[in-house]
């Protein structure tokens, strides 16, 4: 792409044609690998209130959404045109795009990406679905395991793995070989952030700490703010409106929400 901001697609250096939507074509969009609607829907504020509703008071929602690990840059109408849609093998679509290899098949709402991020869209998948404790289908299981096995983990991958995990504070594991996804895999969900009491306490009996760190425990942050405080050391913790409240398992998560730490704490 070219542009101070890295925001227009330079189409002539890949061959890029657009399909129908040439202006948005030209323009670069950060996409989630595994669609806000997938991951979204689950969750019962979604079907409260739909995203909106997810972005406001969901905790859970709001660390799917920002996590680092399922953004990636798009050509913003291959985007648009993958909308929600599951991966699929589109075998009987012709090429759309020019020399960029995804298609979409409209008919049965399936989106194949190009082999070069196959494997890293599998690989994706399933960090999401496991960190999250999402529920995948068995059809959508066994392509991406074959995709998996196909496209393994190129140095690439690693290195975005490696600048990722600095920011988040873990890994993808399923990049690094820590965990395998096989068919019937049960998600063990250490992603999930729980709502938080409407009432916090500060002694040490009910702040968990590990030795030497100050930065384990439950963070709070303030949704409003955007700031974030820590169970010690920390004398606004209480002040936070429980109806404000969102909770985090690590300054790192807090960050790579969005949220910047409370000028107060020592």
């Amino acid at each position: 792409w070219v542009g101070k901001s890295g925001g227009r697609v330079d189409a002539s250096s890949c061959g890029l044609q657009a399909r129908k939507q040439a202006n948005r074509a030209d323009r670069v969009e950060w996409e989630h690998i595994v669609p806000a609607w997938t991951f979204g829907h689950q969750r019962q504020c979604w079907q409260e209130g739909g995203r909106e509703h997810c972005v406001k008071d969901d905790p859970v929602f709001q660390a799917m959404e920002a996590d680092l690990f399922n953004l990636y840059p798009s050509v913003g109408e291959v985007n648009g045109d993958r909308s929600n849609f599951n991966y699929g093998m589109a075998s009987g679509v012709a090429p759309q795009y020019g020399q960029c290899k995804t298609k979409v098949d409209f008919d049965q709402r399936a989106a194949e990406p190009r082999d070069e991020v196959k494997g890293l869209v599998a690989r994706t998948t399933f960090y999401m679905f496991d960190r999250y404790n999402l529920n995948m289908s068995r059809q959508q299981q066994q392509l991406l395991m074959a995709w998996d096995k196909q496209f393994p983990v190129t140095s690439w991958e690693l290195e975005r793995n490696k600048r990722i995990a600095a920011i988040m504070g873990h890994s993808n594991p399923f990049v690094t070989g820590q965990r395998a996804w096989i068919t019937g895999y049960k998600p063990l969900g250490d992603g999930v952030v729980n709502t938080l009491p409407p009432r916090i306490t500060t002694s040490s009996s009910d702040v968990p700490q590990a030795a030497g760190s100050a930065s384990t425990g439950t963070i709070v942050g303030n949704k409003n703010s955007h700031i974030y405080h820590m169970p010690v050391g920390c004398p606004s913790y209480d002040n936070v409106s429980a109806k404000n409240q969102v909770a985090f398992g690590s300054e790192s998560e807090a960050a790579a929400a969005g949220y910047r730490k409370a000028g107060n704490c020592k």
